[in-house]
């Protein structure tokens, strides 16, 4: 279920903070649309501050359990008692060890543990993909869960500039998420492809933000997922007299590199 929070700053990127800071979450994991422009005004009179809207998904409570109601108890038939017939001490210790061995229930895997919901359904996925390939699964210190898929020929599974593995993990991510009370972050890596994207997204960042500083000129990129959008926020949170902001709708949206003359100056 989508949200929306709207919030003020003397600029786009500290309104956009203000929200990130109150949700507590990460740039990534939200869509913003800047609904107002800072306007400074004339000698510092009639200014404006900058409006975002913010929107986020939350997850859908889960669905209350429906009980059923029980049954009416039958009436006993009576019961005929059957001639008791000594047993040895044999029989009676068979009998123990025969209650031993039923097996218990066994118990669930804690909520915050998704490691094995993970393994279990991405296994099942390249199965039925008839890709041969191993889910490495490790937990990083935010409580996010890296997964880099082992084995040889994979590019099948990155795609084209990655959308079948973006693919995996939104299929993935829905899958462990659903009918959590706390959603967990999932990234879904094969032959390293998201670090070569990743430097290739920064190199791309700083370009063209060289060129809105020297012709101040906003530029507006071409569409890419959350986690491209987030590399470029990321790459340019620091860089001098640019900001950085979404704009659109999935899957078109698209990142726009701003000038904001002063941004990221002490």
């Amino acid at each position: 279920m989508l949200q929306y929070i709207e919030t003020t700053g003397k600029n786009e990127e500290e309104a956009i903070s203000a929200a990130l800071r109150k949700l507590g979450l990460d740039r990534d994991e939200v869509s913003v649309e800047v609904l107002e422009r800072a306007k400074s005004g004339f000698l510092g009179i009639g200014g404006s501050p900058a409006k975002v809207k913010v929107t986020y998904e939350v997850p859908d409570a889960p669905a209350p359990k429906v009980e059923r109601p029980k049954p009416q108890p039958k009436a006993d038939a009576p019961k005929t008692e059957s001639p008791k017939v000594p047993l040895g001490k044999g029989a009676e210790k068979t009998s123990v060890q025969e209650d031993k061995a039923v097996p218990k229930a066994a118990e669930p895997a804690p909520d915050g543990d998704r490691t094995e919901a993970i393994t279990t359904f991405l296994n099942g996925l390249l199965a039925h993909m008839g890709v041969s390939a191993t889910p490495k699964i490790t937990v990083a210190e935010d409580g996010s869960y890296k997964v880099e898929l082992m084995g040889e020929g994979l590019g099948a599974l990155i795609g084209r500039r990655g959308e079948t593995l973006d693919a995996i993990q939104q299929l993935t991510s829905y899958s462990v998420n659903r009918g959590q009370s706390k959603r967990v972050r999932i990234h879904v890596d094969a032959e390293g492809y998201r670090a070569k994207r990743e430097e290739s997204l920064e190199r791309l960042a700083r370009k063209v933000a060289g060129k809105v500083v020297k012709y101040r000129r906003n530029v507006t990129l071409e569409p890419m997922n959350a986690y491209e959008r987030h590399v470029i926020h990321t790459a340019l949170q620091d860089y001098p007299d640019v900001t950085t902001y979404s704009t659109g709708t999935e899957p078109n949206r698209r990142t726009i590199v701003a000038y904001s003359k002063g941004e990221h100056r002490d």
